[in-house]
């Protein structure tokens, strides 16, 4: 089932700037975050515990890519937290990611990452050294994530068509690099509008600066709520 809430990148340097701006939307508006790798190395658990605490759903995202046994014990530690959904690398390969879902267990949403959003296809040609295209790339390493029977990806909305297609019916789509219209694209290289990520299949979207930065985030925040969910 699609998200109705986009997701919130809290990329904030210092916890008390993610008080700050969660402290900005009404006690009762319960969000969908994202702690990524700045903040959760910055601050650590507790910051999971305090966005739970406010009754958000938190999307941990750390990419997590090592043998089979730390991931799956890295995991059962991340379990503890309480977290909504995380992450791996589908690079890490099939055995890594049955781990990883072993030591989670069944109740948090695990999915992974294809290829980052900010990877072009010459890039991943020149650096990674592979020679098909970054769509072929990508909906191979969705095949494999979903023969590991993770839940999901995280993908460009320019690919979700192609991954729902190759696929089972349940597998989901989470979308970073969207921007709403007249947003500036930043260090993202594949970027979409809300509607447009809902119209072509988008299970969920991650926003971060045209929320985060904006100058009322939380009127920006339902300005694009609303057009997801239009």
């Amino acid at each position: 089932m699609r998200e109705t809430r986009p997701i919130i990148a809290l990329d904030f340097p210092s916890f008390d700037q993610v008080k700050s701006f969660l402290a900005r939307f009404p006690s009762d508006e319960k969000l969908y975050v994202k702690i990524g790798m700045e903040l959760y190395y910055a601050v650590g658990p507790e910051i999971v515990r305090y966005v739970k605490s406010l009754g958000h759903s938190v999307f941990l995202d750390l990419k997590l890519h090592d043998i089979p046994n730390t991931v799956r014990s890295a995991m059962a530690a991340l379990a503890k937290l309480g977290v909504d959904m995380t992450n791996v690398h589908a690079a890490g390969g099939v055995e890594m990611m049955k781990a990883a879902r072993d030591g989670l267990g069944a109740e948090t949403k695990l999915i992974a990452v294809t290829q980052l959003t900010s990877t072009s296809e010459e890039q991943m040609k020149e650096f990674q050294n592979i020679q098909t295209s970054l769509v072929e790339s990508v909906v191979h390493y969705a095949q494999k994530t979903a023969e590991a029977g993770l839940d999901g990806v995280v993908c460009s909305a320019q690919e979700v068509e192609l991954i729902k297609k190759a696929t089972p019916a349940d597998f989901v789509c989470l979308t970073p690099g969207i921007r709403p219209s007249g947003a500036e694209v930043g260090d993202q290289k594949r970027v979409m509008t809300p509607s447009a990520a809902r119209a072509i299949g988008s299970d969920y979207i991650v926003v971060g600066r045209p929320i985060t930065q904006a100058h009322d985030p939380v009127q920006a925040y339902r300005d694009i709520k609303d057009e997801w969910n239009r």
